[in-house]
């Protein structure tokens, strides 16, 4: 397998080396996180709360203290978007029961569906109070890491969200806990559509044009890591009938995405255990491929994707350009935006080009990027009493201190004008390499 380390402006004729610290290897194999803690395996459903732990935040360098932070964040946990992805498999069991092919734990699964998708109707993507409680914590840490940024006097946060409600209400719960904490901040809070062109991709452009270039190797994924044959036999006392009437691969990877998604709710119901951890980690692996395939530095697809990005990384510098006084600009959205915004920004090992994907999850794991709630947060900072000094950031993914890809000699402090350069340098080659087809 050939690594691409190296830092690249992707599916750019321009190609731009520079000597910075690479991301650190995974100590833990995929497989193996996974089997320690099975809610890894939801992918993009798994609860910001139930997170790998990590270090504790650097110290500001010396004679340096935080001033703005500049921020895009995701909606917390939600009900499952499509009435189907609950009563299919639902439907399924149900048909399995009339014609009497469950077995016990059959039955016990199809009861547990039937007692929750009640709690589905006309929720369909909404946020739910776990979703809602990950947005107070990420709130309050803020404060915590921060004072200095959210306890200033008249504080100025300027928090925006696209028209989703489940975003906007992710919003209004992160917001609260900034108001608490510090009730002379000036928040000001906006939803418009005017605002989708960088905090919501356009669905036209580079997502119209690089959506579909990786549903080959996707569905090739699919079938090579889906192995229904033990889950049927566990639902189903009969697999002629099973043979007959039942699409295996579909059913299980459809009550797979039920039983990640459970994590979503305050619910005793679960249904994870009903999986092998080979299993999760299975399911987990298609879903990896599916989601780098789509939205990350994917030869194989293209390697374009992260450019949607392009309006949103524009608009963080921008506004960083203006900022005079201690201040925070809060973003509100979706995982389509974070993924491949942390792959624009190359945040650790996300904007890595693998080409083998039986062995995309040594370098890139989903899990590790997308989490409901997850979020990128761009910490600034200056010298104290007016000295100055450069404008040093460090980068958060998930709250988590990241490698960015420019030189430093003081992780995980970066010059900004160095990064705000190499960004500046990324878009240019693309717009260039984009302007000449």
């Amino acid at each position: 397998m050939r690594q691409v380390f190296m830092i690249m402006a992707v599916g750019c004729a321009m190609t731009i080396q520079v000597q910075a610290q690479k991301a650190p290897v995974f100590e833990t194999s995929a497989k193996d996180e996974i089997a320690a803690n099975h809610y890894l395996a939801g992918s993009n459903y798994l609860d910001y709360d139930r997170q790998l732990t990590d270090k504790p935040l650097t110290p500001s360098p010396k004679g340096y203290e935080p001033y703005y932070m500049s921020h895009y964040g995701r909606h917390g946990s939600r009900w499952l978007i499509w009435n189907g992805e609950y009563s299919l498999p639902m439907n399924t069991l149900k048909e399995a029961r009339e014609a009497g092919k469950l077995t016990a734990t059959g039955e016990e699964t199809l009861k547990k569906l039937e007692a929750f998708y009640p709690t589905t109707v006309k929720r369909l993507g909404d946020l739910t109070t776990v979703g809602e409680r990950q947005h107070h914590g990420i709130g309050k840490r803020m404060v915590k890491n921060f004072p200095e940024i959210f306890k200033t006097k008249d504080l100025p946060i300027d928090a925006r969200s696209t028209v989703v409600t489940r975003c906007i209400l992710s919003m209004v719960a992160e917001c609260e806990e900034l108001a608490a904490a510090n009730p002379t901040a000036r928040i000001h809070n906006d939803v418009s559509e005017s605002l989708q062109y960088y905090l919501n991709q356009p669905w036209e452009g580079i997502v119209k044009e690089q959506g579909k270039t990786g549903d080959k190797e996707d569905n090739a994924y699919r079938q090579k890591y889906t192995h229904p044959e033990r889950l049927m036999k566990v639902l189903f006392n009969d697999q002629e009938w099973v043979y007959d009437n039942v699409r295996a691969g579909d059913f299980m990877r459809r009550l797979f995405d039920v039983a990640a998604n459970m994590q979503s709710h305050d619910t005793d119901i679960e249904l994870l255990s009903l999986f092998t951890d080979e299993e999760l980690y299975d399911q987990w692996r298609i879903r990896n491929i599916g989601w780098y395939l789509d939205y990350g530095a994917s030869p194989v697809s293209g390697s374009k994707m992260p450019f949607s990005q392009l309006n949103l990384l524009k608009n963080i510098i921008e506004t960083a350009d203006t900022v005079t006084q201690t201040q925070a600009t809060l973003r509100f959205g979706h995982e389509v935006c974070v993924m491949p915004l942390a792959c624009l920004l190359e945040l650790d090992n996300c904007g890595m080009a693998v080409e083998n994907l039986d062995e995309l999850d040594t370098y890139w794991r989903n899990y590790r990027i997308f989490p409901m709630g997850c979020n990128i947060q761009l910490v600034f900072y200056r010298q104290k009493k007016g000295g100055n000094g450069d404008v040093l950031v460090k980068a958060l993914l998930n709250e988590r201190e990241a490698y960015l890809p420019v030189s430093t000699d003081q992780w995980p402090y970066y010059k900004w004008q160095d990064l705000r350069q190499y960004y500046l340098n990324k878009i240019a080659a693309f717009e260039k390499e984009a302007a000449s087809k």
